[in-house]
């Protein structure tokens, strides 16, 4: 029996300010990759005041992980230390994130993927290389491109028993695992049959099955929990992104996705899907000015009721993810776009209907939902940016595009469509491919790189992706 998660008020903490005599929250590779791509370190890169954590727990405050992009800690307390913590001097605000409403089991929301699996009798090699030629990323493959020298991060539920499975490659491949969720149930235990599947599209290799980039580097990070579907899951995701950041990944690929929660109070209007409402949402824009490529699936929601997109694949800059067949038909079930602000989503697809995997016993076997069409976009922008190291992530996202089937004529459904993994590596300009980027984030608004730093220029100023005004 799983040990079950003893659900008690959780809470964001925001605080006032924080200290820049510190060292920035980066790794060595970190901060070589930032000055590769002229990237400045900023106020975001320095770690919350470890002061004021102590502060919290002095008090009897359980602090799960902190911010540094969002200036606070996800922690949990009862109503009587809230009371006390909203006084304190160095606190700006408090939000409830979870609460003690009882979690809907049978909701269609918690389903984050739609699976109907089969075992591996019948399925042949030639099946599982399909998925991979859909997007004609078997020719890169063959040049001996396959995600060398580029770090990713799988985030998820838990990776049941990814540890053990020899077709991971663990001791080659996995530099380390986190967990932002408190659960009790272990990090490779029962909750993680979503997120090993999800790791097999990218690092899968075994006879009869080869996944999309099976030499690149990767962490496995847990931020949905278990029991529950509450805003807190948001900040756990935050927390992994932070952490990605810091690690210097490259490639963050994510098969989660939040709208509809437990409490009814908390889920979100449509409107609130416009990248810039949900602190997730704003965490992957930022990831993404700070160099990274997000790959989001855009839900399994497009048969249902809520129909769009959920946060954050509403996030600008990202690849968000549709789910199409092998016949390159959209799967029934994918989200539907636009963003609540009007830009394409999902930007492109890849398989997710019938996606060949490998479950958590090692056998090969099929499932559905964007969950897995993710990291398979995930896996081949892994290959391409190893063909292309001297590019920045924009650059390598704005190919992909490019590079997709629709991209003169794009939809609500298939975004741009269904991308060319060779056609992007070969897309030649005078510098590279230019990343001017195909989504505009306001009526007269242009988006531009300077350096590697994203700006977006309006009515004469200059902004950064999160809105500050810096000309």
């Amino acid at each position: 029996m799983l040990n079950l998660l003893i659900i008690l008020n959780a809470f964001f903490v925001t605080f006032t300010d924080k200290p820049l005599s510190a060292e920035p929250a980066l790794s060595p590779r970190a901060v070589e990759q930032r000055a590769k791509w002229d990237i400045p370190i900023d106020e975001l890169d320095y770690p919350v005041h470890s002061t004021y954590i102590d502060s919290l727990r002095h008090m009897g405050v359980t602090v799960f992980h902190s911010s540094r992009w969002f200036n606070g800690v996800t922690c949990e307390m009862e109503d009587e230390l809230l009371r006390q913590v909203e006084q304190l001097d160095f606190v700006a605000s408090v939000e409830k994130t979870r609460d003690n409403c009882d979690p809907d089991y049978v909701s269609p929301h918690r389903n984050k993927q739609l699976v109907q699996t089969t075992n591996s009798d019948g399925i042949s090699f030639l099946q599982t290389t399909a998925q991979l030629n859909l997007y004609n990323l078997t020719p890169l493959h063959n040049a001996g491109f396959k995600g060398q020298g580029i770090l990713m991060t799988v985030c998820d539920g838990g990776f049941k028993n990814a540890n053990t499975l020899s077709c991971f490659r663990q001791d080659e491949l996995e530099l380390g695992h986190f967990d932002f969720t408190d659960d009790t149930d272990p990090f490779y235990g029962r909750t993680g049959t979503h997120g090993t599947m999800c790791l097999s599209a990218i690092s899968g290799l075994k006879t009869g099955f080869v996944g999309a980039a099976t030499q690149a580097q990767y962490y496995l990070m847990r931020s949905e929990e278990n029991l529950t579907e509450s805003p807190k899951e948001m900040d756990n995701l935050v927390a992994a992104i932070e952490k990605s950041d810091s690690l210097g990944v490259n490639i963050f690929s994510v098969s989660l996705g939040y709208a509809i929660f437990d409490n009814d109070a908390w889920t979100l209007p449509k409107s609130a899907l416009d990248g810039q409402t949900t602190r997730a949402s704003r965490a992957a824009l930022i990831a993404a000015r700070k160099g990274m490529l997000l790959c989001v699936a855009a839900g399994n929601e497009g048969s249902s009721a809520w129909r769009t997109i959920s946060a954050p694949a509403d996030a600008d800059s990202i690849l968000s993810v549709g789910a199409v067949d092998i016949d390159r038909e959209i799967g029934i079930f994918s989200s539907y776009g636009p963003s609540a602000d009007g830009r394409v989503k999902p930007e492109v697809c890849a398989v997710g209907v019938g996606t060949t995997l490998i479950d958590p016993a090692g056998n090969i076997t099929t499932s559905n939902g964007t969950s897995f069409a993710t990291p398979l976009l995930a896996g081949m922008a892994a290959c391409l940016w190893s063909a292309l190291p001297d590019e920045n992530a924009q650059q390598i996202r704005e190919r992909i595009i490019r590079s997709a089937d629709r991209f003169s004529d794009p939809d609500d459904h298939y975004g741009y469509g269904i991308p060319d993994a060779w056609a992007a590596y070969n897309m030649r300009t005078e510098q590279g491919c230019e990343a001017t980027l195909t989504n505009y984030p306001a009526p007269g608004a242009v988006k531009f790189l300077r350096g590697a730093q994203l700006l977006i220029q309006r009515h004469g100023h200059t902004y950064t992706p999160t809105g500050q005004r810096i000309e």
